[in-house]
């Protein structure tokens, strides 16, 4: 097993780094052996099959050519949950998990809220914030049939009740009113593409991660339009943001009329997120 680890290592650092490339071991051994962190330490010097060998080949194969390991394994790790993921469908980031904690740590002492999720994707927003914040009503929108699909899947494997709908939100107008309306919807623009890496650009849907040069800001002012019909007096609107965009997005947010915008920082330092409240 340690040889079979130290030959993932040499191949994968140069493309992954040694953080990233650690994460990947393990998902592969979880995948392929089912084993956590403490079982791949107990079973170090244990040998492996040549089943599972040329299984762990085929992946570092598929890993070389820059392909997505959780595409590759069909699972995503988000906020604690083990997420079905597959490809057409965005791969929930850590820094996501971050929202997620901004928006628990806001209403932890809150019960029955309502609560809707723009641009869902997996549903990894919709269904952590069901799980941590308890009674809540929670409504996923996505334009994605694959995505809904995804979610729909999600929910049900994690036992959570999400409300999904599969709608174009440029078209689409919510009927009922919540104290929370979240989103992480695409903000890339089409000209940063030249430095995005291989695995994202080459695997990962663009519908859902770019919008163009000359209009960064679209998805935002459509949900933030939303946002004034169908938030409740005094309801937050939470977005993961560009950080290129960040204090174009607080002046835009600032003239339609929603009160406290405050942009927020990710762990790594840069403007990630943003929350406003409807007065």
């Amino acid at each position: 097993m340690q040889e079979v680890i130290n030959k993932l290592r040499k191949a994968l650092i140069p493309i992954y780094g040694k953080g990233e490339t650690e994460a990947i071991i393990r998902l592969i051994f979880y995948y392929v052996k089912g084993w956590k962190i403490t079982d791949m330490l107990i079973h170090s010097r244990e040998d492996l099959s040549p089943f599972v060998k040329e299984e762990i080949d085929k992946i570092l194969q598929r890993l070389l050519k820059n392909e997505p390991i959780q595409y590759i394994v069909g699972e995503a790790r988000f906020h604690g949950l083990d997420l079905k993921i597959r490809p057409g469908v965005l791969i929930p980031r850590p820094e996501t998990e971050e929202l997620v904690d901004i928006i628990i740590d806001d209403y932890k002492s809150k019960e029955d809220l309502k609560i809707l999720d723009l641009c869902t994707g997996s549903g990894c927003i919709a269904i952590a914030l069901s799980i941590n914040l308890p009674f809540s009503e929670v409504t996923a929108v996505d334009i994605s049939t694959e995505a809904i699909e995804m979610a729909k899947e999600n929910s049900t494997l994690l036992k959570r009740k999400i409300n999904l709908i599969k709608e174009d939100i440029f078209e689409w107008d919510p009927k009922e009113n919540y104290d929370i309306i979240v989103s992480n919807p695409p903000y890339v623009m089409d000209k940063e593409a030249l430095t995005m890496e291989k695995n994202v650009l080459d695997y990962e849907p663009h519908e859902a991660l770019f919008v163009r040069n000359e209009n960064p800001l679209v998805f935002y002012r459509r949900i933030a339009d939303i946002g004034l019909n169908a938030l409740k007096d005094n309801g937050r609107l939470y977005f993961e943001i560009n950080p290129l965009l960040a204090d174009e997005l607080k002046e835009m947010m600032k003239t339609m009329g929603y009160s406290d915008v405050d942009l927020i920082r990710d762990s790594f330092g840069k403007l990630r997120f943003l929350r406003c409240t409807r007065i």
